[in-house]
């Protein structure tokens, strides 16, 4: 409970209670203010994410007793894209829980190999990648950047939307389409004719709805959430990339956590994982039905032949990855995630 003190009585008793207080941790005393976790993220409270930022700040809550308080800010209320990874170096927030595609910019450009096309389809052989020990050094090279990686949240496959049916290749020509800040996302949208367009989360309805973009590409939750079927007409199931968050913190700050409070928050991300896994999975497949039954997008299933007439088009731009991540890191990614590269 908090109480108002005069200013006097403060100056008179400070010193007293301060030297009686009980210390914990690194000389906490047993009833400081509770330490304050700001959690920003850029989706609606209701997408997976969201959903399991509120569950990490209720398990972080009860597992800490109270010590520390999580305040989470969702839809880039507190920072877009293109600043929230500067706001976690800096220490204005504590957690984001960004796209694997965006740690380019931070200089650890290997994440960006993550986006060839094609490359994890499926949960099973996308969740085998991330907990593979080759991620250890690329989690090394993040936290060189001040940033520790605590967990990956699998969002499962991406789907094209646009205002044309995307059904071949050559239906990209020509369209602005939204990427993220990725090189390989550049280059696929290059490879198909398209003119990649780099837009924040937040942004993406407004500039569909406006034609500054065309289309775009993410997980159904996402465009059920963000009711982007009410600003684009046609939807592919390609399942042609992968939608891989981090939950990263700053590591001054996690790393000085007093020892009390660590295993606490350990656990909350270790259970908020498991939940993050879970309903994404299943928010995916049920965002599909719903999305259909609004009847205000033209749905296609890609069929075995078109998929392989996408593999067959894009697989020039793994050729050209070679160049930036080298041959060898390729085929090592290839191994740890299962692709097996089509036959020249």
């Amino acid at each position: 409970m908090a109480f108002k003190v005069t200013r006097r009585a403060a100056m008179k008793g400070g010193a007293l209670a301060l030297a009686a207080a009980p210390v914990i941790g690194f000389g906490r005393p047993a009833h400081a203010d509770p330490i304050v976790i700001k959690f920003s993220h850029v989706v609606s409270p209701d997408a997976p994410k969201g959903k399991s930022a509120l569950l990490f700040k209720q398990l972080a809550e009860k597992y800490t007793d109270g010590k520390v308080t999580v305040e989470v800010y969702p839809n880039s209320s507190l920072y877009k894209d293109k600043e929230e990874l500067e706001a976690l170096q800096l220490g204005s927030v504590q957690l984001l829980a960004p796209s694997i595609s965006k740690f380019g910019p931070l200089g650890v450009k290997e994440f960006d190999v993550f986006d060839l096309p094609f490359l994890m389809s499926d949960d099973t052989h996308a969740r085998q990648m991330m907990a593979s020990p080759m991620m250890a050094d690329l989690n090394k090279k993040l936290e060189d950047k001040g940033v520790t990686p605590l967990a990956y949240w699998d969002n499962g496959s991406h789907v094209y939307t646009a205002n044309v049916p995307l059904i071949m290749p050559d239906d990209f020509r020509g369209l602005k389409m939204r990427i993220q800040g990725s090189k390989v996302l550049d280059a696929v949208a290059r490879e198909l004719g398209a003119i990649p367009q780099i837009i924040a989360f937040g942004e993406l309805y407004q500039a569909l709805q406006t034609g500054v973009a065309d289309g775009e590409d993410n997980v159904p939750s996402n465009v059920w959430t963000q009711k982007l079927y009410d600003v684009q007409k046609h939807l592919t199931v390609s399942h042609h990339g992968r939608l891989t968050y981090s939950l990263i913190t700053n590591k001054k700050f996690w790393d000085g956590l007093p020892p009390d409070i660590r295993p606490g928050l350990d656990r909350a991300v270790k259970e908020s994982t498991e939940f993050f896994d879970d309903t994404a999975a299943k928010d995916n497949v049920d965002a599909l039905d719903k999305i259909k039954a609004t009847g205000k997008v033209e749905m296609h299933a890609q069929t075995p032949a078109e998929k392989q007439a996408w593999i067959a088009k894009l697989m020039p731009v793994h050729k050209e990855m070679e160049g930036r991540f080298g041959k060898d890191f390729i085929e090592k990614i290839y191994k740890a995630s299962g692709f097996v590269p089509p036959q020249s």
